[in-house]
């Protein structure tokens, strides 16, 4: 599913899935660059990011995979 991070003013990273009209913090990372590992959204879904670049500009709309709980 395409999925937008960005970070907003304050420095905290969000999820957004246009096809959900879901938005939701990034609560936890399970690697310190983000990509390539798994993240946890404040409703509980885990998603697992494309690997790329830890210097990769933000925002940007990758394709992701919601992991079953």
């Amino acid at each position: 599913m395409k999925v937008m991070i960005r970070k907003n003013g304050a420095g905290t990273l969000s999820a957004y899935v246009a096809k959900k009209d879901l938005e939701e913090p990034i609560v936890s990372m399970e690697k310190t660059a983000m990509w390539g590992g798994l993240v946890t959204l404040a409703n509980g879904w885990q998603l697992e990011l494309p690997e790329l670049a830890a210097d990769t500009p933000l925002p940007i709309t990758v394709e992701a995979r919601k992991v079953s709980q």
